[in-house]
């Protein structure tokens, strides 16, 4: 198998990679044996009890300061804390949704409607069958979701084909990138509804009734407490933090990272580590970003527990090392500057077609 190297308009080749003498098994099995006798795939309940426990408070505390607040217009500044605690219990179900909590699949997807569908309004069903494909074929053009050219286009070839609003949007979107954040939870939302209608979706039933009952408790706890004008402007900062917060944790992961086609053809390790980034940073980072900041070890291994994620950084960084394979890594600033750099030279074409 082959080293891949990016080159142009950020895609990969595949060059040989020399296999080191008496290696056993594919590069990433190797890996792989070296993180289990490490024991860092083995669960961590009681983090994950801690985990929950403060996200339950910070997001019980912020409905509870919403109600002593009352009519007043520091409500708004309630409903931006009330972004953060709805964007720490969608980390929380991510790690649901991939079995880091609970041995038991049951277990994870009670939990994760909870967590999704019941307190966030996001359809879990829907959100986990979506993330499952990105993270088989990441920054994939025609295979992972979160690169599809909807409004945004991530390669020069997407531009090339691009219609309707993507067209319009393409140009300049490097600049409109943060203003359509804050209408991702918005789009969430309205996903999340509209993937109801899909036969296929497994407790279709259930989902609908939880979303209903979030839908109702959340617009009706706003109108409860605030006049109508009040209610708007509260729902419309929550939403837009929310959206905002949202992105600035999963977006620096993947965005100006290599784009693959069907002419890519690389293994899984490859695959995983060339198309993701870590993003530097202390505790608070880790803590705001859920743990994702560790990209490339979450891609590789996505049922390790968040906390065992940092302790196999350096096995992983070595193992990329000693097979030449490139290993990103950078502050969370310049991960965003890199991204929307890559954002605005894709979008080249669209400006010269004026």
């Amino acid at each position: 198998m082959g080293i891949g190297e990016s080159i142009g308009d950020g895609h990969v080749t595949v060059v040989d990679s020399p296999r080191a003498p008496g290696a056993r098994g594919s590069d990433f099995a190797r890996l792989a044996r070296r993180i289990a006798d490490a024991g860092l795939l083995d669960r961590r309940p009681g983090y994950y009890a801690a985990r929950a426990t403060l996200v339950a408070g910070l997001f019980g505390g912020a409905w509870a300061l919403a109600a002593v607040t009352g009519d007043s217009w520091w409500q708004l500044g309630v409903a931006a804390l009330l972004a953060v605690a709805f964007g720490q219990v969608t980390l929380l179900a991510h790690d649901l949704a991939h079995g880091q909590v609970f041995r038991s699949r049951r277990s994870s997807r009670i939990a994760g409607l909870v967590a999704g569908n019941l307190l966030t309004g996001l359809s879990y069903g829907w959100w986990m069958d979506k993330h499952t494909r990105h993270h088989a074929n990441p920054n994939h053009e025609e295979r992972d979701p979160d690169v599809a050219p909807d409004i945004l286009v991530w390669s020069r070839r997407q531009a090339g084909s691009s219609t309707g609003v993507a067209r319009f949007v393409g140009r300049w979107q490097a600049y409109l990138f943060f203003p359509l954040l804050t209408l991702e939870g918005l789009n969430l939302r309205v996903s999340s509804l509209r993937a109801l209608r899909r036969p296929s979706m497994k407790d279709r039933r259930l989902e609908a009734l939880l979303l209903i009952a979030h839908n109702v408790a959340y617009f009706g706890a706003v109108f409860a407490l605030l006049p109508p004008g009040k209610a708007l402007a509260f729902l419309a900062v929550h939403q837009a933090c929310f959206g905002v917060y949202l992105g600035c944790a999963f977006a620096p992961n993947h965005k100006g990272m290599p784009v693959l086609t069907a002419d890519d053809e690389l293994d899984f390790l490859r695959r995983q580590v060339l198309t993701s980034r870590n993003v530097s940073g202390g505790r608070l980072t880790t803590a705001a970003l859920g743990g994702l900041n560790y990209q490339i070890e979450h891609h590789l291994f996505p049922s390790m527990p968040t906390p065992n994620l940092r302790v196999a950084r350096p096995i992983v960084r070595e193992h990329c090392a000693a097979l030449g394979v490139d290993y990103a890594e950078c502050g969370l600033l310049e991960s965003w500057r890199q991204a929307l750099s890559h954002l605005h030279a894709v979008g080249e074409p669209l400006r010269a077609r004026r």
